[in-house]
């Protein structure tokens, strides 16, 4: 592993940045993801213009994550205490961690719809999605919130999880900047398509692989048997169909596992997409969007379990 923490240490700490998410939540003032955010908005601004455009949004990428990612590295090495360092490692991994935001943004809209409030559910999922939510129905609100809860599930949990493995707190911060920078820059707009083409890519190939890690935890996490082929089934023959190779595994394989209908069409910009299918089964209800938490806590709950039992068995082995 790169980050030069043993397995056993990298499990505990795991734990520890997802408890201290679950406790504390999104930092409300002077959050580092905020201000790389403003930092992200300033260079496109000045470096989105002119020919190359390609070329321009390379650089920018470069100057926004890798002195960031590697101020990071530098400050675990400077701590030179190993005590020091193990927080520094967790309190990396919690700011970069949304767990407790994907809470936090999306139940409120499933109490919403429970007490048949579409105005405020609307008002709600619109702060979440950049669909238009104008007019929209329960249905629309709940397949709007409920694909943002599993896609973001990965972005926001597993992708960083899985390269807080890899390389500790850095390894986080910088899969976390990277999918902010595709989150701001990843359009296919005339003004993005050049400029946020190496975003969007470099992306993709750091959440391949957490991507396909988290469908398979919604399929192993899908209720009985049935269901455990349905979401298979799902991942397998919707996901293709997806232009996002990472977004269409998980929200298949994931929508597959709650045993409803998404995907499908949605309005942006004024312009109706219609998006392929998700899942199978019953159309989705504002409920279904507490069930999305719950499988995206529940697998959360999967991968520290599994990462604790592998640590205990290294050490056993090694002992």
């Amino acid at each position: 592993m790169l980050s030069g923490l043993s397995f056993f240490a990298i499990a505990w700490l795991m734990v520890a940045g997802v408890v201290l998410d679950l406790m504390l939540g999104e930092a409300r003032r002077w959050h580092p993801l905020v201000g790389f955010g403003n930092l992200a908005i300033a260079l496109e601004r000045r470096l989105n213009r002119g020919d190359s455009r390609f070329l321009r949004g390379a650089l920018a990428w470069t100057l926004a994550v890798l002195p960031l990612a590697a101020l990071a590295a530098l400050l675990i090495w400077a701590l030179n205490i190993q005590a020091a360092q193990a927080a520094a490692h967790a309190v990396m991994l919690y700011f970069c961690l949304g767990l407790r935001s994907l809470r936090d943004h999306n139940l409120p809209i499933a109490d919403a719809l429970a007490q048949n409030d579409l105005p405020n559910a609307r008002l709600l999922t619109a702060r979440i999605v950049s669909r238009d939510t104008t007019s929209a129905s329960e249905v629309e609100l709940t397949k709007a919130s409920a694909e943002s809860l599993l896609e973001n599930g990965n972005d926001a949990v597993f992708g960083t999880l899985f390269w807080f493995i890899v390389a500790g707190g850095p390894g986080a911060v910088l899969f976390r900047m990277a999918n902010t920078l595709d989150a701001m820059w990843g359009y296919r707009t005339a003004r993005l398509l050049q400029f946020g083409c190496t975003a969007a890519r470099l992306d993709d190939a750091l959440n391949y692989i957490p991507a396909r890690l988290t469908a398979l935890s919604y399929v192993l996490l899908a209720p009985g048997l049935e269901g455990k082929r349905r979401a298979w089934r799902c991942w397998r023959a919707q996901a293709p169909a997806w232009s996002s190779p990472n977004a269409g595994p998980v929200m298949s394989s994931g929508a597959g596992a709650l045993g409803v209908r998404l995907g499908g069409a949605a309005i942006y910009d004024g312009e109706v997409e219609h998006r392929p299918p998700l899942g199978a089964g019953e159309p989705a209800t504002g409920a279904d969007i507490r069930r999305a938490w719950e499988l995206v806590a529940r697998a959360t709950m999967l991968w520290l379990a599994v990462a604790c039992a592998c640590a205990a068995l290294t050490r056993y082995v090694h002992a």
